[in-house]
């Protein structure tokens, strides 16, 4: 097949990385290892554009090179990932139907409550336009599959199941012992944590492991607390680690995707809170690489982990909760190791990648074949 394909939230190119990027990459990749050709639209962010009037000019601009491109490339089908309020697809839409080139969603989301406020109401407006625009829409959150079922019809719509590569995040004994060394943590229990360190969620989120991981080393325990990531709030949090836990914590920078499996091998498990996080595919890369994990239990985090199997889910901001999760598998090695196993296989079975991904690939062709 010959794909068009376009992210309005964020280009794949972005230099910003976020779970949603990587879900966005890792479907543009699979289905170009799959043979299809696939192309970008462009690289419009259209982020909150709507109220940047400013930004007029350039979603014309490169809406008219989108539609030269189409022209010019004679794509099967445009596929457009993540749609939602915030960033509404302002080209799939009407380019496809000037060129007649079936348009599909990946990753559509919708909520009514958007409508009854003034700063989200053109976002809402846009976004519904396009998803009834749509010829198929998938979605990877049963939440969102249920708020879909509102405005797209049961027939245009898919579920499909989170992915990570499951060839690619695995366990390697060689990486563990190559990194631990390194770290000089010789047989002590490491609690691993990753994210962007910018302000918000994500640096509040990593700021809780820090506290929790402080208040149980006072306790006498004996770990070291290893954080993957990089971004603006790092003085912030390297302060607050000397503060709490000091000489137990070790900030390894920005991880490469393709070094985060060794960075998942050195660790006995895997903590991040997930504070209104959407999905979380740490929590997939994690458990893939044999990782128990703790974590909040909302939004999207049930989704991906199995709680009291694969990871310990917390209730929603109960932080005592949390820091208990990390405790128990700290003082139990074996049950750590069982949950790790676990967690493997739970990936394995519902959240490997080539699976979940060739549902998308099948029906994307029935579309094209339809057509």
């Amino acid at each position: 097949m010959n794909i068009c394909f376009y992210a309005p939230f964020k280009p794949l190119t972005h230099p910003d990385p976020s779970g949603d990027q990587t879900i966005g990459r890792d479907l543009y990749a699979y289905l170009a290892r799959k043979g299809h050709r696939v192309w970008t639209a462009g690289t419009l962010r259209c982020r909150w554009i709507y109220w940047k009037p400013w930004q007029f000019s350039r979603i014309l601009l490169e809406g008219l090179g989108a539609l030269r491109r189409v022209r010019r490339n004679g794509p099967d089908v445009w596929l457009t990932y993540h749609t939602y309020y915030k960033a509404p697809d302002l080209l799939g839409p009407a380019i496809c139907r000037r060129t007649k080139v079936p348009y599909v969603i990946f990753q559509g989301v919708y909520s009514t409550k958007r409508r009854r406020r003034v700063r989200t109401w053109p976002g809402f407006v846009l976004n519904t336009h396009a998803l009834r625009t749509a010829e198929k829409v998938f979605t990877n959150k049963r939440k969102d599959l249920k708020n879909l079922k509102r405005i797209v019809p049961a027939d245009r719509l898919t579920y499909v199941s989170p992915g990570v590569d499951t060839g690619a995040f695995m366990f390697s004994e060689r990486e563990r012992a190559v990194l631990r060394g390194a770290w000089g943590v010789g047989e002590d229990p490491v609690v691993l944590s990753a994210a962007m360190f910018r302000a918000g969620m994500k640096s509040e989120g990593i700021a809780l492991v820090i506290r929790a991981c402080g208040r149980l080393a006072r306790t006498g325990k004996r770990f070291h607390l290893v954080i993957a990531g990089d971004g603006k709030m790092k003085h912030d949090l390297v302060r607050l680690a000397d503060e709490v836990l000091p000489g137990r914590v070790r900030f390894v920078g920005k991880v490469s995707r393709a070094g985060m499996p060794s960075f998942y091998s050195a660790g006995d498990l895997f903590a991040f809170p997930g504070i209104r996080e959407s999905l979380g595919m740490v929590y997939l890369e994690a458990q893939s690489c044999g990782l128990p994990v703790v974590a909040f239990s909302n939004e999207g985090t049930p989704e991906v982990i199995r709680h009291r199997q694969t990871g310990i889910l917390a209730p929603a901001y109960d932080f005592d909760s949390f820091e208990t999760g990390i405790e128990v598998l700290l003082d139990s090695p074996d049950l750590s190791r069982h949950m790790g196993r676990k967690a493997r296989a739970y990936v394995l079975s519902v959240h490997d990648l080539e699976t979940n991904y060739a549902l998308v690939e099948k029906e994307l062709r029935e579309i094209v074949d339809g057509g």
